[in-house]
């Protein structure tokens, strides 16, 4: 992308001459095809994948509309298929058996190992074989709580295979939340692992993984098999099963301790060792399920996102194909978490299906240093790299040399996702990172959506800083006001979405209820994507956060990412959460958190200089309130903001309801400590 000012940068020659969409023209014209004939859009590129029985009924139908009965949305009725035949078999097939399918890159440097397309389908069949002797059958539920490995891949493609339907736990959750998934999915097979390191800091997932299956069996709940890959290990203890003189640790830790219940635990390389390779997959439906991932719910509980067969495996090879612009032979990083949807879109199943060559990264991107990443990115050539604005914004507190030590000559494309990007950050990683010479797509999407909806595509999208630019193929986006009524040409509102796309999920799990009433009670007729946005006059959208996160001052809607893009201007700032908070006159003011780089002091003179920064940007009615302090931030493990938390902090409520989905909650306490003297009162 190059600059062509006004804040437009257009893409690279180099970039969009080899392009799979090369021009805007281009774009436009397959972007047409995609929403006006739904079926020949999708119906071609179906054909790059295996189908066991072909669609013999509506290749799509669906309701939006709550008025006009029960919401649903349906692809390819009749046609049958298996997302882990066309991940694996499928592309062995097509002779990509010796190709590297994941090189994996181990939390200490020089711990690694790699596995091509035929080695990983044998150990998928093993682990198929161990799950069907586990009594596991088609549409039972197998919750897999793993670190960053292989064998997590191999799991969940095995879940696919016998047509289970795996959900998968972040490895950094508590027991609690391990627990709740595992009640209220039912599964009764838990995958997990001995340990892990994150950094320096040990994690002992097998014992947090007993804690939870106690507390399901408190609950009533019995978890019958709990499978444990010795992935750090220990001396033998007596009575712990297993082979450890042929089969040692890889990485042995004399720090773990592993607790065993003989009738329900068993090792994952003994399970293994006597498993046959070969197993037939079970094809299943299009609309059967394939996953279900938990994600956060405004009530507090967690609801489990159901994904459904071939709408989901075309929508994630086709995001994965296009927005990264990936092409065979080359290498795709993902940072994520395979535990989060990022990470089973733009780790497992997109680029597998693409028969791409990945990287999976157990570690964490300052250990051992703030140059990890682009030592791996060198290491192994990565030239498709997606990470998080989050995971940016950190890595500017180190400044460039960490970069610039590193060649990063490999790059051409370079995604964020997970939250909007500020424009600052947005550049470092366009100057810095990318040295002026690789694409960036910013996307947005939800766990909900399955897969990218507004993105640039690195050949064809001028790309504007901070914006989500334009809808992906098959989605219809429209603005709306608070009565449900479309906006046209340059607006703000709430973010809908018209009609459906492959990837979208089909329900909430046990509670098809809460899916109507959550996404389309609101504004019938549309999905509700619970965002608000902006549309400027070249019809790009710019999200601006949660719809409950924006202000309304004295009559004016103000978005939270709006205030915080101008804090974070400053160069003391590294990072900056802005809440709304009650007042007397305005209805609400602002009331902003402020992470300071390293070395920088918070004092009255900086209080100054940010709240002229904020009028400078946005205006005189944008001026912050209140500025506080922030040592650390509220956050998920998956490193989103939590400002419901918040809001919490700034009105010095206590009671901050589920919060077992935070990363640290020993910064709340120092935020409650930290508020500034002269907030008035509270809101009860």
């Amino acid at each position: 992308m190059a600059d062509k000012g006004e804040g437009v940068y257009i893409p690279h020659d180099h970039i969009r001459e080899n392009s799979h969409v090369s021009s805007i023209e281009q774009y436009q014209k397959m972007y047409k095809e995609s929403v006006e004939n739904p079926e020949a859009f999708w119906g071609k590129i179906a054909q790059d994948f295996y189908w066991k029985s072909q669609c013999s009924g509506k290749f799509w139908e669906y309701n939006y509309d709550v008025r006009q009965g029960e919401i649903f949305i349906k692809w390819m009725a009749g046609a049958t298929t298996n997302v882990c035949y066309n991940c694996l078999d499928h592309n062995i097939e097509k002779g990509l058996g010796d190709s590297v399918a994941f090189y994996w890159e181990g939390n200490y440097p020089g711990d690694a190992s790699q596995i091509t397309y035929s080695e990983l389908l044998k150990e998928v069949c093993k682990c198929a074989n161990v799950l069907i002797n586990k009594g596991v059958k088609k549409g039972d539920r197998v919750a897999i709580y793993m670190p960053m490995i292989v064998e997590l891949v191999v799991a969940m493609l095995a879940c696919a295979r016998i047509g289970a339907v795996h959900s998968i736990v972040f490895g950094g959750f508590s027991a609690d939340s391990l627990a709740g998934r595992i009640l209220d999915s039912k599964s009764s097979v838990l995958i997990t692992a001995d340990g892990v390191y994150r950094g320096e800091k040990l994690l002992n997932l097998k014992d947090i993984s007993d804690t939870a299956i106690q507390e399901c069996l408190d609950a009533g709940f019995t978890v019958n098999s709990c499978i444990v890959v010795r992935h750090l290990g220990e001396k033998r203890e007596p009575g712990a099963g297993g082979d450890m003189e042929h089969h040692p640790p890889k990485r042995p830790c004399i720090k773990l301790q592993t607790n065993w219940h003989n009738d329900r635990d068993c090792w994952w390389h003994d399970l293994m060792a006597d498993a046959s390779d070969q197993f037939e997959p079970v094809w299943l439906d299009a609309e059967d399920p394939l996953f279900m991932l938990y994600t956060s719910g405004s009530t507090g509980k967690p609801k489990g996102v159901l994904h459904t067969q071939a709408g989901y495996m075309l929508y994630a090879a086709t995001t994965t194909k296009y927005v990264f612009d990936y092409k065979p032979g080359e290498i795709y990083w993902c940072t994520a978490d395979i535990g989060w949807i990022t990470g089973h879109s733009y780790i497992t199943y997109g680029p597998m299906l693409n028969g791409a060559t990945s990287v999976i990264f157990e570690g964490m991107p300052l250990w051992p240093d703030a140059g990890r990443m682009w030592e791996i990115v060198d290491k192994y050539k990565v030239s498709k790299f997606y990470t998080a604005p989050t995971a940016i914004r950190t890595l500017m507190k180190f400044g460039e040399d960490y970069v610039k030590k590193h060649s990063r000559k490999s790059l051409k494309v370079l995604g964020t996702v997970g939250e909007p990007i500020n424009p600052e950050a947005w550049l470092w990683y366009y100057n810095v990172i990318g040295d002026k010479r690789c694409s960036i797509v910013d996307t947005y999407w939800q766990t909900e959506t399955g897969g990218h909806v507004l993105t640039p595509l690195p050949g064809a999208t001028p790309a504007k800083p901070g914006s989500a630019t334009l809808p992906f193929f098959g989605q219809v986006p429209a603005v709306v006001n608070e009565n449900g009524e479309e906006l046209d040409g340059p607006c703000e509102g709430y973010l809908v979405l018209k009609q459906p796309w492959p990837g979208q999920m089909r329900t909430v799990y046990g509670d098809h209820q809460r899916f109507e009433r959550t996404y389309f009670q609101k504004f019938p007729g549309y999905y509700c994507t619970g965002d608000g946005c902006t549309r400027d006059k070249d019809g790009y959208y710019w999200i601006t956060g949660r719809t409950d996160d924006m202000m309304n001052v004295s009559g004016h809607l103000l978005s939270t990412a709006e205030v915080e893009s101008a804090l974070i201007e400053h160069s003391a700032v590294a990072e900056a959460a802005v809440v709304s908070y009650p007042h007397s006159i305005k209805g609400e003011c602002v009331y902003c958190f402020v992470t300071l780089k390293e070395g920088k002091l918070f004092n009255d003179a900086l209080v100054g200089e940010l709240k002229g920064k904020v009028r400078q940007k946005i205006g005189p009615i944008a001026v912050p309130e209140y500025i506080q302090n922030a040592p650390g931030l509220p956050k998920t493990r998956s490193g989103k903001i939590m400002r419901r938390v918040l809001r919490k902090i700034a009105r010095n409520q206590k009671d901050l309801g589920d919060v077992s989905t935070m990363a640290d909650s020993s910064v709340v306490e120092v935020l409650f400590q930290n508020r500034p003297k002269d907030v008035q009162g509270w809101v009860e």
